[in-house]
């Protein structure tokens, strides 16, 4: 055990230097050299890096996919965040009771295994909070170097972690890639409407009305690719187009509607009936998956045979994107087999991820520059900005509150990178101002839509159709604007985007907004089932136009108002929108 400065570092004891030396301090943000050497080349064991600090002034503790579990977790409760190139992304961050930022504490080391955490001691009321290299080591190393951020500037706590995202971006191992105009605009997905069971004649018909309702991009999902309805992977691995065996053809009717065209694979899968299956048997990270044997890209063979895949995809059936799924699922398996040997030309798992996305990007994109790559949570670290960019919040069919909540987890360390909704859907007798409100809770991502519009009401049409347009009128805002999440123990019940003339505020709780400055145009979301929204205005901000709409964009009315310091009330209709312009 070493002592330097305030940090402890555990497990150093057969290196033959250790050190943790700041490198640089500005306003309250101090930047660290973590470097270790070995007298030869070897594989370590875990080294971890512990510090404390008093808990003053902490409300909860942030992770990039707690979802509702933002709470304080005692030091004997829970394991320990895991973070590595394809799940979560190397970042803590403790909070106030004002949404004040307390301390994030983020790694460089974004690509291979690490654990971190920042737990309370109950015996002496301080957080312990370390960062453990090396728990998964399978190669051998003579140096090690990489980079602890510290922020204890006393911001919001969502300032201080997208400029982690910043900072990630200055290291060239991390640089993202370009995100394409199209990446940036609602998407129309056939998942949770057909599953695998495709109609791509009515899928024709939906694409069509999609567009009118200004959705520009189409992924078709599981089912493409195999006519077996029973929703499993075992076909996986050859990805020829058995269901729409005129692929080519079919996308270009597809674009024939105005719509860009996307594929589902589900990468890592090798399904038993397939013929990869026998091709490649033996350079799996193992067969004993609940779903499907998974590939090894440490084979340099497995890599090309999945480059090859989408490339001869893109050029072949002029496809614009990807939605590459369950990356996470490239990880060591208890018969995994170790080491760099047998063929495999990388040790790390992690590192031939690397390498497999960065070779997938690249050779599609000399394709299609303007090509798209969908990831989804947990794969949404800083490292798959390399490849992706597109980040979608994971799963949750029907459920509001969880798509905001993972929505504004994402875009708090996503930089530029497009975040979008998970698939809006619902069932076909609620009621279009409760169907409104899963729509309305995906405004401050990307929207993504899965439900039949053939099949929908005239009401749920025009509903979908006004938010729809709505976002799409106020893109840059969304993407783009100044976005604030605020109480995260309260799953952000108020979020805001803005401009220097313009901001948008969510309201998602029976709570009252803070207004704090003049804007030329406010518009209020009653993502609520109240009739009522309450703000605070913290000046005189003068005469607005206030226009209300329902949630099918009917004017329900409109007058002239002045806005006087203090509290405001306005009626509005449940999932209905105000604006307010000078």
């Amino acid at each position: 055990m070493k002592q330097t400065e305030d940090f402890t570092i555990n497990g150093a004891q057969n290196t033959q230097h250790c050190s943790i030396t700041k490198v640089n301090e500005n306003n309250g943000v101090g930047i660290y050299d973590f470097k270790l050497s070995f007298k030869e080349s070897t594989q370590p064991t875990p080294i971890t890096l512990e510090w404390k600090i008093p808990a003053v002034n902490v409300k909860g503790v942030w992770k990039p996919t707690t979802d509702f579990n933002k709470r304080i977790q005692a030091d004997w409760e829970l394991d320990h965040m895991e973070s590595r190139i394809s799940i979560d992304s190397p970042v803590i961050n403790l909070f106030g009771h004002t949404d004040n930022n307390v301390l994030t504490f983020a790694c460089s080391n974004a690509i291979n295994k690490l654990e971190m955490n920042a737990r309370l001691r109950e015996e002496d009321n301080h957080f312990y909070c370390h960062i453990t290299f090396f728990t998964e080591q399978h190669y051998s190393i003579k140096n090690f170097n990489a980079q602890l951020r510290l922020d204890y500037r006393p911001i919001h706590f969502s300032e201080s972690l997208k400029d982690v995202s910043k900072w990630w971006e200055t290291f060239e191992n991390l640089k993202p890639v370009t995100v394409p105009e199209i990446a940036k605009t609602p998407l129309y997905s056939t998942w949770y409407q057909f599953h695998q069971d495709l109609d791509c004649d009515l899928l024709l018909q939906e694409c069509k009305l999609a567009y009118e309702m200004g959705y520009r991009t189409v992924i078709i999902d599981d089912g493409w690719q195999t006519n077996d309805n029973n929703r499993g992977y075992d076909y996986t691995g050859d990805w020829q187009p058995d269901r729409i065996p005129n692929i080519q053809d079919y996308v270009s009717k597809v674009h024939d509607t105005g719509m860009k065209v996307a594929l589902w694979y589900s990468v890592p899968f090798c399904g038993k009936k397939s013929k990869a299956y026998k091709k490649f048997k033996g350079k799996f990270l193992t067969e004993d998956h609940r779903w499907a044997p998974v590939f090894d890209p440490r084979y340099p063979e497995v890599r090309d045979h999945l480059i090859n895949i989408y490339t001869n995809a893109v050029r072949e059936w002029n496809l614009d994107g990807f939605k590459l799924d369950f990356i996470d699922d490239f990880k060591r398996y208890p018969d995994t087999p170790l080491y760099k040997e047998n063929g495999r030309d990388y040790a790390s798992i992690n590192t031939a991820v690397d390498r497999l996305l960065t070779d997938v990007i690249t050779a599609v994109s000399k394709v299609n520059p303007d090509i798209f790559i969908e990831f989804r949570q947990k794969y949404t670290g800083p490292a798959m900005r390399k490849y992706g960019n597109m980040f979608r919040a994971f799963d949750c069919p029907g459920d509001a509150t969880m798509n905001r909540i993972r929505i504004a987890d994402l875009k708090l360390l996503s930089g530029n990178t497009a975040v979008h909704s998970d698939m809006v859907t619902w069932h076909k007798n609620e009621p279009v101002e409760l169907a409104a409100l899963q729509l309305i809770n995906t405004l401050f991502g990307v929207p993504q839509l899965s439900i039949f519009l053939t099949k929908a009401s005239e009401e749920e049409k025009k509903m979908i159709a006004f938010y729809t347009q709505y976002w799409n009128a106020n893109k840059t805002i969304f993407t783009e604007g100044y976005f604030i999440p605020c109480n995260p123990l309260s799953n952000y019940n108020i979020q805001s985007a803005s401009d220097e003339n313009q901001i948008i505020v969510g309201i998602h709780d029976a709570v009252i907004a803070d207004i704090k400055q003049q804007y030329t145009k406010m518009d209020f979301l009653n993502a609520t089932t109240n009739s009522q929204l309450v703000v605070n205005c913290h000046s005189d901000f003068g005469d607005y136009e206030c226009t209300v709409f329902n949630c099918l964009g009917e004017i329900v009315s409109k007058k002239n108002i002045y806005i006087k310091k203090g509290i405001l009330s306005l009626s509005v209709p449940s999932s209905g929108l105000i604006q307010l312009k000078k």
